[in-house]
């Protein structure tokens, strides 16, 4: 028998977030309500999924979770997170990279094995998922949802059967699965932390009231909590947090480290510091470098609202261009907002961004964004920018040309579908409609990168992967119908 894999249609030009981790331990003598805790986290790190979220709470031993479809908003009210005591809480924003948007889906995920409970919520993508599956449904293994999530959850309760701890199960997992992966794992006694030997998703550590000990995807959300920075959890790392105590241990592997570089260009919040890098000072660096690389004559420099205005804020003060908002992004538009159909898919993108005609019209516009994927909304963009009256548009990219798919979680799709495979600048400048187009260089991102203290992975713009890839991965390989 063989498996068929259902592709994916192509509906969307902008890249989706990864998922978003929280963890908290709070101690025996303090009074803070961890579930309380993280629906506030979870909130500040929103950006990163809109499809799902979920809270785990532990109370003496016995973990309750409550989890759905939606923003973190519509899935929790005050009654349900008063209805959740305990010390230690686990949360999770999903973007799936991996399965469909379905409850079944969602995290935190939670299980119950012969020697106790756990729970653990994932960011990132195993790029090994499918084989661990097939090998634990080949042992009697039964799955409830299709997410990889499920598969690191059994082989890590798998490890826990040959070893004395759950941090020795996490430490074992970590020689098995291969990918990116942050998480936070809670047991009946331990909260833990891992990431995974390249440190490709982000994760850190910060010390809260009461002397709480929290774990987050970013920095952000411990300033939401008014919480301290500590450090950032180190590539291979394991963090365990017992009976108020913390210890450290690593994974065996020892390999060069590649964090996500589109962490510091998309992903993450502006006001988050990354493993030492300032991600709004790394995007105003990248508008730098593209004023030099790609110059113009303009009147005036405008973003892309979020991720692309503190590149055009970079952009317009080296070049000494003056930055003008010259898009209104409506904040109440959300990701559910869904258009059918190519006429309705350009009002949901007027909807959504605006053109401020005072700020362009009769005047030489530069345009800033962040990355281009399919190139239809950047060709929108253009337009209204030029039907409010702009007499030139010249589009600047803060990130090189997407030219290969990821597979660790930044839901890039295959190359057939990415404007730029195949394509020249000049022609991708045609297809868009603007009178100039330019990428930041694959050098400039890399002299950016060295703010940070890791190494990158840049695999979508270099195709040159830090690990052995499949040729190709479904997001929704595991909802693919088996033929006999």
């Amino acid at each position: 028998m063989k498996y068929h894999i259902k592709k994916l249609p192509a509906n969307g030009d902008t890249l989706h977030e990864e998922c978003g981790v929280f963890g908290i331990y709070v101690p025996e003598d303090c009074n803070i309500s961890p579930a309380h805790e993280a629906y506030t986290a979870l909130f500040a790190l929103q950006h990163r999924g809109q499809e799902a979220c979920g809270i785990a709470v532990n109370r003496r031993g016995v973990i309750k979770c409550h989890k759905d479809i939606g923003l973190v908003s519509d899935v929790f009210s005050q009654e349900i997170l008063d209805a959740m005591p305990g010390k230690m809480a686990i949360g999770h924003v999903r973007y799936s990279t991996t399965g469909e948007p379905r409850r079944e889906n969602a995290q935190p995920l939670s299980i119950t094995h012969i020697k106790g409970n756990l729970a653990v919520a994932h960011n990132g993508n195993l790029v090994n998922a499918s084989q661990l599956r097939h090998e634990i449904e080949n042992t009697g293994g039964i799955f409830r949802s299709t997410s990889d999530t499920e598969v690191l959850v059994y082989t890590i309760v798998r490890e826990r059967l040959k070893y004395g701890s759950i941090e020795e199960a996490v430490l074992h997992t970590m020689d098995v699965v291969k990918g990116a992966y942050s998480l936070c794992i809670m047991s009946p006694r331990k909260l833990i932390a891992a990431r995974d030997p390249r440190g490709m998703r982000p994760l850190c550590m910060g010390r809260g009231q009461g002397g709480a000990i929290i774990f987050a995807s970013e920095s952000c959300a411990l300033d939401a909590l008014g919480a301290e920075f500590i450090r950032d959890i180190e590539p291979g790392e394991i963090v365990v947090v017992e009976n108020g105590e913390i210890r450290s241990l690593h994974c065996h592997e020892t390999c060069p480290s590649a964090a996500c570089i589109f962490e510091y260009i998309y992903f993450a919040r502006p006001d988050s510091v990354i493993d030492g890098a300032s991600v709004e000072l790394a995007r105003q660096e990248a508008g730098k470098y593209l004023s030099i690389e790609h110059p113009v004559g303009a009147d005036v420099v405008i973003g892309v609202p979020d991720s692309g205005i503190p590149a055009a804020i970079g952009y317009a003060k080296c070049s000494g261009i003056p930055y003008g908002v010259g898009l209104i992004k409506n904040r109440y538009i959300g990701r559910t907002f869904i258009q059918p159909g190519q006429s309705k898919r350009e009002r949901s993108v007027r909807l959504k961004l605006n053109a401020l005609r005072e700020a362009v019209s009769g005047k030489r516009v530069i345009m800033v964004d962040d990355s281009i994927v399919r190139g239809t909304t950047c060709a929108r963009l253009v337009k209204l920018v030029r039907d409010a009256g702009a007499l030139e548009v010249h589009l600047r990219i803060s990130a090189p040309p997407f030219r290969h798919p990821c597979f660790f979680g930044t839901d890039i799709p295959e190359r057939t579908q990415l404007l730029a495979h195949g394509r020249t600048v000049e022609e991708m400048r045609e297809i868009i409609g603007a009178d100039s187009l330019g990428f930041l260089s694959l050098e400039a991102a890399r002299r950016i990168a060295l703010n940070c203290k890791l190494g990158f992975c840049d695999a979508c713009f270099s195709g040159t992967y830090p690990m052995e890839v499949p040729e190709q991965v479904d997001k929704n390989m595991f909802e693919s119908e088996l033929e006999l």
